[in-house]
């Protein structure tokens, strides 16, 4: 039953990227003839055009991150595999594929703008401030999230990772070997492109190294006695390293490090992919992956609420992410090489993205009872377990995995960093024309993630948890608001041009529903049952700014059709 839900899923994913992105590419008249902004507009920093496949992995690798697992596994954990499948598939066809492929494709038509410069003449000057605000503080969200987890994946504890009490913090020493090792071979590679070696030359030199990375952390994982205790702990040293990473990754040009390694990234994401989906037919053939979780557990649980909407913003990034339209409009549309590429890259990563998904979901399917581990380490554990017909040693998947993971974290992580610095300075009026103004502004950026990963945060009922786990339904919900925002540029653009974007305006209906109740749940439950005040203000000045660019765009909407019904 698992191999045939998977198969069909994946089925069904390929009809939907030839009819229904067919479909849309007609609609928005996709032409290879047009110059796309990385050529007309050239400057080897942020614009640089590229090809498909590095970014397709630069795109691929940014917008997995850790939601389209972590999501998938906590929504099937509270309310049972049913309803997290059906709106995974529901969700990626008519939602998430649509505002990803919509907003790379409005962005190019634009010179690459960001989605508040799409947008801006349908509202005013404050309102155009008020909405870049509104992205850079959700952004600030994703930055707070992927640098805590990614820091817990470098040195995690036994309890949260699962690991044997004989070896604490293995599996994050392994990681974290792999990782740093990973990174130089990424410079590397994207200094010897730019001396002129060719794709094929460099991914066939390139890509053993890679997956020899994996040996090398086995060999040598990162002692817990090496890293030094920041706060008390090990995990707060490897925040401050990953935080001078984002510095350096967000300063550079696209060219040196971001580029090659999104694009060697992207093979591990295949690979983890690829690898989980044979194991996962292997395993059911082999007794290891059969379903035991129940389909349906409830509707309503006091921790998260009713199953709508909170199973939405949950799964989040599986389905439809509003960081995957930022994205598409803030660093990919600003490298592809012709118009044809959006809906390779656009739409094919995020259908490939709830395939991912899926296969985590997979690894709830098949548990006979409740876990004691954090989401990561579940996915992890899972393809270990796919894997056991074939005899493979013990801890080298569970590794893989976990490197895959971080891999996906470490990605999201330092291309939204650079995210908000371009942001940032379009708010701002910042420069960026050179390294030092860049890195400016990428230090302001940094601040407020640093006031808050260095401390352990209340969540409802008052019980203290990590960053990531506390800020993870507040994260959701912004996340996904920001889509229906995307979607909202994305109309008002299209019936700019007089094109037809009723397949817009319907997602961008419902998506405002969900997220707008989700996110008042959320306030409440921060405010009036002991939850942390610095989660439940955050997110209501994003719901507040929400409703102001909502309204702004809708008064000039109104005013400028009946202007055009009057005499």
């Amino acid at each position: 039953m698992l191999s045939a839900i998977f198969l069909g899923c994946f089925a069904l994913f390929v009809l939907v990227y030839k009819a229904y992105g067919g479909w849309m590419e007609r609609q928005l008249d996709a032409m290879d003839e047009r110059l796309t902004p990385a050529h007309t507009r050239r400057d080897g920093v942020d614009y640089e055009p590229a090809h498909d496949g590095i970014v397709f992995g630069h795109h691929f690798s940014s917008i997995a991150g850790a939601g389209p697992i972590v999501g998938p596994i906590a929504a099937a954990l509270v309310f049972g595999w049913g309803p997290a499948l059906l709106w995974i598939v529901l969700g990626v066809t008519f939602i998430g594929g649509v505002q990803d492929y919509t907003a790379m494709m409005a962005s190019l038509r634009n010179k690459g703008s960001s989605l508040a410069q799409i947008g801006r003449n349908a509202m005013g000057p404050l309102t155009y401030r008020l909405f870049l605000l509104f992205i850079l503080l959700v952004l600030v969200y994703v930055i707070i999230v992927f640098l805590d987890m990614t820091a817990a994946t470098f040195a995690p504890t036994t309890a949260a990772w699962g690991e044997t009490e004989t070896e604490p913090g293995r599996v994050g020493g392994v990681v974290a070997t792999a990782s740093l090792f990973y990174v130089l071979l990424a410079a590397v590679f994207g200094a010897w492109r730019r001396r002129g070696m060719s794709l094929r030359t460099g991914t066939l030199i390139m890509l053993p190294l890679v997956f020899g990375g994996l040996w090398l952390g086995q060999v040598f994982p990162l002692s817990p006695a090496l890293v030094p205790a920041v706060g008390g702990m090990d995990k707060y040293f490897w925040s401050v390293v990953l935080m001078g990473y984002c510095l350096v990754a967000s300063v550079l040009p696209v060219w040196a490090l971001l580029q090659p390694r999104d694009y060697l990234s992207s093979f591990l994401l295949y690979a983890c992919l690829l690898g989980g989906a044979a194991g996962l037919l292997l395993g059911s053939f082999g007794g290891t992956a059969t379903v035991a979780w129940p389909v349906f557990i409830a509707q309503y649980t006091p921790a998260e609420g009713w199953i709508y909407p909170s199973l939405c913003v949950m799964i989040a990034c599986g389905a439809v992410s509003g960081f995957h339209a930022v994205l598409a409009s803030g660093t990919t549309s600003k490298q592809l090489d012709k118009e044809s590429s959006a809906k390779r890259v656009g739409l094919g990563a995020m259908l490939v993205e709830a395939l991912l998904a899926v296969l985590a979901l997979a690894t709830v399917m098949t548990l006979k009872e409740t876990p004691t581990g954090a989401p990561p380490a579940i996915f992890a554990a899972g393809l270990e377990r796919f894997f056991r017909p074939l005899g493979l040693g013990a801890g080298w998947v569970m590794a893989f995995a976990m490197l895959a993971v971080s891999t996906f974290v470490l990605t999201t992580l330092d291309t939204c960093t650079r995210l908000c610095r371009i942001i940032l300075q379009e708010l701002t009026g910042l420069e960026s024309r050179t390294a030092g103004q860049r890195a400016l502004a990428t230090l302001i950026v940094l601040a407020l993630p640093a006031l808050v990963v260095f401390r352990q945060i209340p969540g409802p009922q008052g019980v203290v948890m990590p960053a990531w786990k506390a800020i993870w339904p507040a994260f959701g919900a912004t996340n996904q608001l920001m889509g229906a925002m995307a979607l909202l540029m994305v109309f008002g653009w299209l019936r700019g041009q007089g094109k037809r974007a009723l397949f817009v305006f319907l997602p961008m209906l419902f998506m405002f529903a969900t997220t707008l109740l989700a996110l008042g749940q959320i306030i409440w439950r921060n405010f009036t049952q002991g939850g942390s005040t610095l989660v439940g203000g955050l997110s209501l000045v994003l719901f507040v700014l929400a409703w102001i660019v909502l309204g702004d765009v809708a008064v000039r909407t109104a005013r400028r059709q009946c202007a055009r019904g009057s005499p």
